[in-house]
C-alpha cells in the first residue's frame, strides 16, 4: 500500500464504494449524517463515466441508503451483503429465519438503557450497536454482543467496525456482495475498483485483489487494500478527476 501515488485512471473500472468514513464523513450517529448536492452530482458523474458500473456497499440497510441519496437510485448492497439490488432495480435478499432477531433486539435496548452513550440501530436483519459516543464501553459492548450473538445460533455471527459492533447474518459480507456484481451487466468485464476504511471493508478488499482489481483503504490501518487515500475528501476529488476525464462526450449537434 502506498499514501504516494495512485493507480493511473483507466476507462473500464467499475467503481463499488463504502459510505460512511468512505465518501462521508463519520457522524456521532449514524442518522446524522447527511449528504451534499455535490456528491450527489458527482456520483451520477461517475455512473455515467463508468458506463453505469457503480454500486454502494455498505453496512447500511438498502432503504437507509436510498433516503440519504436520493433522488438517486443507485446498484447497492446493504447490511454487509445481506441485500442487493442490481444496477436493473431487482432486490435479493440472504438471511435465515429472523424471529429470533425481535428477543436479541430487546436485549440490546435494555443495554442501551443501563449504558449511557450506547446507540443501538435496528436494520431488519442485523443488529448494531454503537459506541463512538462512549468508546469507553467498546470492551463491554463487545462482550454483551457476543454472548447475544451466540445465544441466536450459528445462523448469525458478530461483525466488529469503527465504534460498532453488530449482529448479522453469517455467510454474506461485502466481498460476497461485489462478487455477485462483477458477474452481472454493467459491471462485468471491467476492473472493479473499491474503496473502504472498515474492518467490514477487508473481505471485499480480499475478493478485489483476487480478482485483479483496485483496493483502496481510506484513513490509518492495517489493511489488505494496496492503495490508499487519507479522507473521505480526499476520495470526493480522486472520484471527481475520475469523473470529469471520462466523462461521456455531448453528440455534437447537426449543422443546419
Amino acid at each position: 500500500m502506498t499514501t504516494r501515488r495512485m493507480p493511473p485512471y483507466a476507462a473500464d473500472w467499475a467503481f463499488f464504494l463504502d459510505i460512511d468514513g468512505t465518501l462521508l464523513e463519520f457522524a456521532a450517529r449514524p442518522h446524522e449524517v447527511r449528504v451534499e448536492r455535490a456528491l450527489l452530482d458527482l456520483l451520477a458523474q461517475l455512473q455515467a463515466a463508468a458506463g453505469g458500473a457503480l454500486a454502494l456497499v455498505s453496512g447500511r440497510s438498502v432503504e437507509d441508503i436510498d433516503a440519504l441519496f436520493a433522488p438517486l437510485a443507485l446498484a447497492a448492497a446493504g447490511q454487509h451483503g445481506t441485500e442487493l439490488r442490481g444496477a436493473n432495480g431487482e432486490i435479493r435478499r440472504y438471511a435465515p429465519p429472523l424471529q429470533e432477531l425481535g428477543r436479541a433486539a430487546a436485549q440490546i435496548v435494555q443495554l442501551t438503557a443501563a449504558h449511557a452513550g450506547l446507540v443501538f440501530e435496528n436494520k431488519g436483519m442485523a443488529l448494531a450497536l454503537h459506541y463512538r459516543l462512549a468508546p469507553a464501553l467498546r470492551e463491554l459492548a463487545e462482550r454483551e454482543m457476543r454472548a447475544i450473538a451466540a445465544a441466536l445460533g450459528d445462523g448469525f455471527e458478530l461483525q466488529s467496525g469503527k465504534f460498532v459492533v453488530e449482529i448479522k447474518p453469517s455467510g454474506t459480507n461485502k466481498g460476497s456482495a461485489i462478487a455477485e456484481f462483477v458477474a452481472e451487466a454493467p459491471f462485468a468485464g471491467r476492473r472493479p475498483v473499491f474503496i473502504g476504511d472498515d474492518l467490514t471493508d477487508e473481505p471485499g478488499f480480499e475478493v478485489v485483489n483476487r480478482i485483479g482489481g483496485h483496493t483502496i483503504k481510506v484513513g490509518p490501518g492495517i489493511t489488505r487494500a494496496r492503495w490508499h487515500l487519507f479522507d473521505a475528501a480526499a476520495v470526493r476529488h480522486w472520484l471527481g478527476a475520475y469523473a470529469r476525464q471520462f466523462a461521456p462526450r455531448r453528440a455534437s449537434r447537426p449543422a443546419e
